[in-house]
């Protein structure tokens, strides 16, 4: 009796971190986008999970003086499924509005271990490594990142080539932001001087969803993102 109630135990506790391990079913997040410390757009991003299907959506629009002079919409999307490792990408595509040479798309073959990418009427194909992200579905693979993880490295695809990608992580400050203040866990790609400079702070309490983002280019200028509303469930 007492191994059956054992037994009985492990697998509730094995249940319930399945349900735990899910990602939520729907997020709407909104994130306001600074150029060197002038809001220059907005960010519009909505991942939705049915089963083990998921589809991301982002829309980022100008804003301001930047919207009266390239009034230019991007549209990135991703599909694919949802794994005991987190997202695995089946296609991805990067849509301008008026810039159509910027377009991009990704076509993730997992059975064959190929990745197809499509810039300006060109097609190739590349080695599909095991945990290839997009770059929309590389910020909601973060919400199956595990709590002590100290590093997060994985390839990345932009529909036009593979980088890789190393951060470190440690414990970061609490963040103010306009969708509330949060505790984090910051991301430090540890690039050197003189090279692009990529960082990412993790909300605690949104499940480690991003709520800000800063890319310092080698110039020094800075392109920010800070989450300004959201909605989880």
């Amino acid at each position: 009796m007492k191994v059956f109630s054992s037994l009985l135990a492990v697998l509730l506790w094995l249940a319930a971190s399945r349900v735990f391990a899910a990602p939520p079913a729907y997020i709407h997040a909104v994130y306001d986008v600074h150029k060197s410390g002038i809001k220059i757009g907005t960010m519009e991003e909505t991942f939705t999970r049915e089963g083990d299907h998921y589809t991301l959506h982002s829309v980022t629009a100008p804003i301001g003086i930047l919207a009266l002079f390239k009034p230019e919409k991007v549209v990135v999307t991703s599909t694919g499924n949802i794994t005991g490792q987190g997202l695995r990408p089946a296609k991805t595509s990067h849509r301008r509005d008026l810039d159509s040479n910027k377009n991009s798309d990704a076509e993730f073959d997992w059975s064959h271990n190929t990745l197809t990418l499509t810039h300006q009427g060109q097609r190739k194909q590349l080695p599909l490594r095991e945990g290839t992200q997009d770059r929309l579905s590389a910020m909601y693979q973060f919400l199956f990142l595990a709590a002590g993880a100290r590093t997060a490295n994985f390839p990345l695809t932009d529909g036009t080539k593979v980088s890789d990608y190393h951060y470190a992580i440690t414990s970061g400050p609490v963040l103010e932001t306009p969708a509330g203040t949060f505790h984090t866990r910051y991301l430090d790609d540890q690039a050197k001087p003189g090279e692009r400079h990529n960082e990412i702070w993790l909300a605690s309490e949104l499940r480690s969803l991003p709520c800000k983002m800063v890319i310092t280019e080698a110039d020094g200028s800075t392109m920010t993102q800070v989450l300004s509303s959201l909605e989880m469930r």
